[in-house]
């Protein structure tokens, strides 16, 4: 780090300027990512549900309806004119004729040319289906806007609703990019007004936004150029703005603070610019390290809606880090004592080594069982709450209550019996014995309406077996039902079940599955990275326990929120599933434990720092509080801003993304970095530094010691 140091103050503005341009460049292409990335994610590719789809498609070329039009007619769907004809013909006929005119639709069939099948009607007889079929080689988002924007509404006197997968991608897309702009409007402000606090100066408070911006820039570029080559979630916009300008705040502020130091200290410019590399910049690193091989964890995930938050996270993180371990050094450099110009507050910018944190961090070693103990209590407390969530899955109810989409699809809820848009698709092969009996058992399910089989002019093995339900598809309820048909004794030769229900059975099986392999990822990484930085086996460990309490605690306070609908008045109306989404639960989980090991080596490596130099436990611990202290909350309190503001978001997931993060951010930052760590690490003394001696001398072999 001493070297790039070097390398940073000899080529100050080549850096710059190489930075800033290739960023600039990036951003050609990075701002064409927001219209290339999906609404979707959440469905385990390599399922049997997954297998049933691509064989829908391969043996009996079925090709599910894109988009679902209902039309709620002015009269009876059946009622017929004097000669028998169904008077509502011509006007279904019509608008099924100008669907088919668009550009990019396929077909268009109906409840009438499809012989008036019972299940395409709703069971007051007024609303009838219409399938639009999208063609393969077009991009679908225009043509799915077409059909929303030109017929949701009256026509002709009849209601038309817009629902399916297509519409609902629509309505998310739209409404998240809304919220971005939405939320940075409500963020940047008062983050900048926290800069120009916490920095003192407007030079200053600055360069976080400078770091923070060109990282967001450079990271639409990467998933701009992933999106190419492979599905990426729309979601992770979010993460990239709120991790872009957080970490980058965050990480300048760690480096001007330390810059300071080393100019109160005496250093000229470039050494003071040197020294911070080496001190600062190797807290950045390591820390940026950390927040990203934790995020790294999602990529084992088979949806590609968190393998997206895996892409995003790494891209923004590295970016975050060359800019502030590198670019703001090298502008440092540059300014010298200018970074201070333009001061908005008149005391001494210099940090103090006595202060607030330094007197909270004694006072809480002076008392370390009793602080403890309640604040171990409280955090238990709110943990327990976690054992009450019920977990589900992400469908068009994330949207707000007022969304066309949203209200189309309730319609398809509330009018019809069954979910006919979302039957259970069973394939079978075997004698036809035991097809028969196989369907028998079938109808004796729970909630089974109706089962048939389908069929077929296709040649195949395959038989087609439809069985449609009453539940939710896309619920714990539904997920029992997949589970239980799929246990059925039966002679059959092979047995695959599909559909919505399915679907989602198999992407919470998949989430379970890969939840070890995970946690042992995040698990052994930031032992080994906490261990290279500290050279102790047991502050790694008491920081995972600490992270892993903290973060059930966050857990168990979303859950209560999301699941039972609290807190509406505060939060905006949102849709209450009686659960929550499983997929954003493990993304709060993994970018919230990252964040918290971020604020840990940022404490650890001012504690450390003393007591390398030789003080005690205690005046380790205070001094190093005092130094990280002020750094560490306003960090954490710009970026609980910055996340916070997703919880204005119209679509529930993202509300419970923005407050879970802000609500674990700041737990962090006050209860356990404040009175935690300091409590515990007065307890154990000088067992804090303790590691096996080998593991001693493979830490000083590696350089990494003092």
């Amino acid at each position: 780090m001493r070297r790039l140091g070097n390398l940073v103050v000899d080529h100050s503005k080549l850096i710059l300027i190489g930075f800033v341009g290739l960023i600039a460049l990036s951003a050609v292409w990075g701002f064409g990512a927001f219209g290339s990335l999906k609404g979707g994610g959440y469905d385990n590719p390599n399922s049997d549900s997954a297998l049933v789809s691509e064989l829908l498609q391969e043996e009996f070329g079925v090709d599910p309806a894109e988009v679902i039009v209902l039309v709620d007619l002015p009269g009876d769907a059946d009622a017929t004119d004097a000669s028998g004809f169904p008077q509502q013909f011509g006007l279904v006929q019509d608008l099924s004729d100008e669907l088919a005119e668009i550009s990019g639709v396929s077909s268009v069939l109906n409840y009438y040319t499809l012989g008036s099948p019972p299940q395409l009607k709703s069971e007051d007889g007024q609303m009838i289906y219409l399938l639009v079929d999208l063609e393969d080689d077009i991009s679908q988002p225009p043509v799915v806007a077409e059909i929303v924007d030109n017929f949701t509404g009256d026509y002709r006197g009849a209601d038309v609703y817009v629902a399916g997968f297509g519409a609902v991608t629509k309505a998310i897309n739209e409404t998240i990019e809304h919220d971005i702009i939405r939320a940075e409007t409500f963020a940047v402000p008062i983050v900048i007004l926290l800069l120009l606090f916490v920095f003192g100066s407007l030079v200053a408070a600055g360069l976080p936004l400078f770091v923070g911006g060109l990282a967001i820039v450079g990271s639409f570029f990467v998933i701009w150029a992933a999106s190419q080559f492979t599905d990426v979630s729309i979601f992770a916009l979010n993460l990239i703005t709120g991790l872009g300008l957080g970490l980058g705040i965050d990480y300048s502020l760690l480096v001007v603070n330390r810059f300071r130091e080393e100019r109160a200290a005496g250093n000229d410019v470039r050494s003071a610019t040197i020294h911070t590399v080496a001190s600062a910049g190797k807290t950045v690193v390591f820390s940026g390290l950390t927040v990203a091989l934790v995020l790294v964890s999602m990529a084992f995930f088979p949806q590609y809606f968190l393998q997206s938050f895996a892409l995003a996270g790494v891209a923004v993180v590295t970016l975050a880090v060359i800019g502030a371990a590198i670019a703001v050094p090298a502008m440092l450099n540059l300014l010298g004592d200018r970074v201070n110009s333009l001061r908005v507050l008149r005391r001494d910018l210099a940090p103090k080594d006595k202060g607030v944190w330094e007197k909270i961090a004694r006072f809480t070693m002076r008392r370390p069982l009793p602080i403890l103990f309640v604040s171990v209590l409280f955090l238990g407390y709110l943990f327990s709450l976690s054992s009450q969530v019920s977990f589900g899955q992400v469908d068009d109810r994330v949207l707000p209550k007022d969304s066309p989409a949203l209200v189309a699809s309730d319609q398809l809820r509330d009018r019809f019996e069954g979910r006919e848009s979302s039957p259970i698709e069973i394939l079978v092969k075997g004698e036809d014995e035991a097809i028969t009996e196989f369907v028998a058992e079938l109808g004796t399910q729970d909630d089974i309406v109706r089962v048939g089989i389908v069929p077929t002019q296709e040649e195949t093995d395959w038989v087609r077996i439809n069985a449609i339900t009453d539940i939710e598809p896309r619920s714990p309820e539904g997920m029992q039902q997949v589970i239980s048909i799929r246990a059925i004794d039966t002679d059959l030769d092979e047995v695959l079940v599909g559909g919505g229900g399915a679907y989602y059975t198999d992407s919470q099986l998949g989430i379970e599955s890969a939840l070890p392999i995970a946690g042992l990822w995040v698990f052994l990484t930031t032992f080994i990275i906490l261990f290279l930085f500290t050279g102790s086996v047991l502050l790694p460990l008491k920081a995972i326990v600490l992270n892993v309490l903290s973060l059930g605690a966050t857990l168990g306070l979303i859950g209560w929120i999301f699941q039972n609908g609290e807190l509406q008045w505060l939060l905006g109306e949102y849709s209450v599933t009686g659960t929550v989404d499983t997929s954003s639960i493990v993304m709060i989980a993994l970018v919230a434990f990252g964040l918290s090991m971020d604020y840990e080596l940022f404490l650890l490596s001012r504690i450390k720092e003393q007591h390398d130099a030789g003080f005690n436990t205690v005046n380790s611990v205070a001094l190093g509080l005092q130094r990280s202290g002020r750094i560490i909350t306003a960090a954490a309190l710009i970026l609980a801003v910055t996340f916070g503001a997703f919880a204005t978001s119209g679509v529930s997931i993202m509300k419970m993304l923005g407050l879970g993060i802000a609500v674990a951010i700041l737990l962090d930052a006050t209860l356990v970095r404040a009175l935690l760590v300091p409590a515990i690490m007065r307890l154990m003394g000088g067992a804090n530094w303790w590691a096996p001696r080998w593991l001693k001398s493979l830490h000083q072999k590696a350089g990494l010691s003092h």
